[in-house]
């Protein structure tokens, strides 16, 4: 990983509106899944295929060492040049790449090892071959799986969270979320697309402040449990930089959920996504 000079200083990172952030959550050479296996993990392990269809490669998974600690690691890879993208599909993971994430799920709990995930993807794959191979099923026994697993859980918002795809790694005890990265049910290009039939910038920018994708907003919507810091510009300025923040704040929350009962993490989790979300009562009482 090497620093990025830019020739145009960026603005300052509490003013970004969020369609910019969306743009620096997208930036090609921000670091991924596999830079921050390399900068924090240790022998790491890959796991490969699903044991049903095959080897998802929008997914990268395995066993490793963070420090001393053995953990489970998982995310979404979207890869750099051309040739690899088109290989990991842009970190758009079909079925048989959740059911590699479940292997490595179910083998986390089967040793008491902690899951640390990294999610960066659009969403998942929506063609008919994933449709047709279960992946609204694959993505849901994810959602069940996590949600009963004893062991701690730390989800890693790196880059771009979208969808069912993002959750689907998503179910954790602590979310911590990149200062510049953003967290939504749909792109904005997508939700403009839905609501306005117009895809022209300025609704796709109304559709990201409306969608509340940042990490300041989230924070405060609890939907997150951390902002992780980013260095001056961005992540893909200073990867390394980014990587060590990163792993600062993981292994701060895996310290303090690491002293936590099996079940008490399990309550943790359920007790947390339960609480997310707010509503209010309209003057019929109707909810809002």
């Amino acid at each position: 990983m090497r620093r990025v000079a830019g020739s145009k200083q960026p603005p300052p990172q509490a003013q970004l509106t969020p369609i910019e952030r969306v743009r620096l959550a997208r930036e090609a050479t921000r670091p991924q899944t596999l830079d921050y296996i390399e900068g924090l993990v240790r022998d790491f392990c890959e796991i490969h295929g699903d044991r049903r269809y095959a080897d998802d490669q929008a997914i990268v998974a395995g066993l490793g060492y963070m420090g001393r600690v053995p953990v489970a690691i998982a995310g979404h890879q979207r890869g750099r040049s051309t040739a690899e993208r088109l290989r990991r599909n842009f970190g758009r993971a079909h079925p048989e790449g959740y059911r590699k994430v479940a292997r490595v799920f179910e083998l986390a709990e089967r040793f008491s090892l902690p899951i640390i995930t990294f999610i960066d993807t659009q969403g998942a794959e929506p063609g008919i071959g994933a449709e047709e191979r279960g992946q609204a099923e694959a993505i849901a026994a994810n959602l069940v799986l996590m949600a009963r697993l004893t062991v701690p859980v730390i989800a890693c918002v790196i880059g771009e969270g979208g969808s069912g795809g993002a959750l689907a790694l998503g179910v954790a005890n602590r979310v911590l979320m990149q200062e510049n990265a953003c967290y939504a049910v749909i792109t904005p290009e997508g939700c403009a697309a839905i609501l306005w039939r117009d895809g022209g910038q300025e609704k796709i920018a109304d559709a990201a402040a409306a969608l509340k994708l940042s990490a300041p907003e989230l924070m405060r919507l609890k939907v997150i449990d951390e902002i992780v810091p980013e260095p001056e510009g961005g992540a893909h300025r200073d990867p390394s930089a980014a990587v060590k923040l990163v792993g600062t704040a993981i292994s701060r929350h895996l310290s303090k959920l690491s002293r936590m009962k099996p079940a008490d993490l399990r309550r943790d989790r359920e007790s947390k996504f339960a609480a997310v979300g707010n509503y209010f009562l309209l003057s019929d009482n109707t909810l809002a």
